[in-house]
């Protein structure tokens, strides 16, 4: 495909919004290590292609094979943060138009006023308004994109308004949806898409893109440092690289115990000894001993029970008991979200643990 190299003077024209660059969103790396130090990760690694994309492959070559074929359909990505999503678009984008991909797409997030007026105007008058750039083949110039991120928080007015608009427009505009809860979406818009499922990624995918960063930034990190990274980010890449990232800038050495001090989230052995008093201790003593580490440590009480539940399901105890305690866990993270007070939870907790060793005990006789 040309490179893009003589914009017409129209796409800066200032007079015309629908033709102008822009900007609104996610700021998009243009190249990857050349960025300054002051860059965060996030960006600096961004993929810059489809191949670049770590993960979902399936997914990545469906959108690729109709992308060089001219078959775009309108595309409904969704599922959890720092999965690829708004990258393969973005990159999509950089594969149809060149370096100056700005002049062809619309993109607004959740930072955005997401109003039926924003649909009735910016992004009508940006579908309805034909571009021509020099350097693209006439095919894809002819097409636009309309990148609506976060698009599970918008009013459903205005995903009622965008129904027809999506309509109106597919001769040349494309529209890309990028949500983490799809059934946010009104099913109207959903039958006009293409939906694809962006799964948390596999701690291997994970693995190899971060040492990908080791390597090119010369980091210090050991193993258990690395799978401490990985463990922490849940499948989510943007989180995995803000952590190594703030990890690496408060410690040369990025080390298992240096990754949780950062992020602040309990050590293991800290879980483990927190689950021996649970399991062993009186009630006054557990509440006494976890309250004084909760407070040394400066632990938030929901990444307690966060963690806590995980060792929950490597001790052995009789199913219907571990399912019971595993509830009770969850009711309480549940109120905990909801700013619940941090002794209540805790005597909750205990008392919980003290009604599954008294299940444990009786099993046993």
């Amino acid at each position: 495909m040309a490179e893009l190299t003589t914009p017409m003077d129209i796409d800066g024209d200032d007079n015309n919004p629908s033709l102008k660059p822009n900007n609104k969103g996610k700021n998009v790396a243009v190249s990857g290590p050349s960025h300054g130090k002051a860059t965060p990760w996030v960006e600096k690694y961004r993929p810059q292609s489809l191949a670049d994309v770590a993960a979902h492959r399936d997914i990545v070559d469906t959108i690729d094979r109709l992308t060089s074929e001219n078959r775009l359909p309108h595309l409904l990505l969704y599922g959890p943060p720092g999965t690829g999503k708004t990258s393969t678009i973005l990159a999509v984008a950089r594969k149809l138009y060149g370096a100056h991909y700005h002049n062809m797409i619309l993109e607004l997030n959740a930072s955005d006023d997401r109003g039926i007026d924003v649909v009735r105007q910016q992004i009508q008058d940006f579908a309805s308004t034909q571009s021509f750039s020099f350097g693209i083949d006439n095919a894809k110039a002819s097409v636009k994109v309309v990148l609506l991120d976060e698009a599970d928080a918008m009013t459903k007015d205005a995903q009622f308004a965008l129904r027809r608009v999506i309509e109106k427009y597919t001769k040349n505009t494309r529209f890309s949806l990028i949500c983490n809860h799809v059934n946010k979406i009104i099913p109207a818009l959903q039958s006009r898409c293409t939906r694809f499922r962006f799964a948390p990624l596999d701690s291997f995918h994970v693995t190899e893109r971060l040492k990908h960063v080791i390597e090119a930034e010369g980091l210090d990190v050991s193993e258990s440092g690395l799978a401490a990274v990985v463990r922490l980010s849940n499948g989510d890449m943007r989180k995995a690289l803000n952590i190594l990232q703030s990890t690496h800038m408060a410690s040369q050495n990025i080390t298992e115990e240096a990754v949780y001090l950062c992020t602040g989230n309990p050590l293991p052995k800290d879980i483990e000894q927190i689950s021996h008093w649970l399991l062993n201790e009186s009630f006054t003593e557990s509440f006494k001993r976890i309250s004084d580490m909760k407070t040394r440590k400066g632990l938030a009480l929901v990444d307690i029970v966060r963690e806590v539940t995980m060792f929950v399901f490597k001790i052995k105890m009789p199913p219907d008991v571990r399912v019971l305690l595993i509830n009770d866990l969850a009711d309480i993270e549940y109120r905990l979200s909801f700013g619940c007070n941090d002794k209540l939870q805790l005597g909750s907790i205990i008392a919980s643990f003290t009604k599954a060793r008294s299940a444990l005990v009786a099993a046993a006789k």
